[in-house]
């Protein structure tokens, strides 16, 4: 078994989007507390489109869960037309950290976006996936329907755990 600890990715307007399309909304610290106690996650990145002076209490309270926040870069002339588009910071990121660390153990990827599916794939195959945790089953992409509940889970499942009250 391996004792390193696992990190997080976390696509956060798909995760925003998720939980509240399905009719409830995130405690922020009692979900990072979650990936700690469930997954090890010692690093958990919560990845956002783009700074918006209207958020700043989010990404403060994001931060004081433990979270670390990384924003995506945009041209300000697009910052207003623009959604969040972080997909491909996090495989960016997920990939580089499989080449430049070696110092955790497994990935968490939080998204039920099928644009991850060769990511969740190629982490599989060379075993550095924990889990993929949807935030909605509804609009989990059908790419991943053949994933079992070896690779996957639904927030939907520990919404008493993670929800706000």
């Amino acid at each position: 078994m391996d004792t390193k600890p696992n990190l997080a990715f976390i696509d956060g307007q798909n995760l925003h989007l998720g939980t509240t399309q399905d009719g409830w909304k995130i405690n922020y610290k009692r979900f990072r507390r979650y990936l700690l106690d469930k997954y090890k996650v010692e690093e958990a990145n919560y990845f956002l489109g783009f700074t918006n002076e209207d958020e700043q209490d989010l990404y403060s309270n994001l931060q004081k869960a433990g979270f670390i926040v990384c924003f995506r870069e945009h041209s300000s002339a697009l910052k207003a037309t623009k959604k969040g588009n972080v997909d491909t910071d996090i495989v960016f990121e997920v990939m580089r950290t499989l080449i430049e660390r070696d110092d955790f153990g497994k990935i968490i990827l939080v998204s039920g976006d099928g644009d991850y599916k060769k990511l969740v794939d190629y982490l599989i195959k060379k075993g550095r996936l924990e889990k993929i945790l949807f935030p909605n089953r509804q609009y989990a992409s059908s790419l991943y329907r053949n994933l079992t509940t070896e690779y996957c889970d639904y927030l939907e499942n520990i919404k008493e755990k993670v929800q706000h009250t």
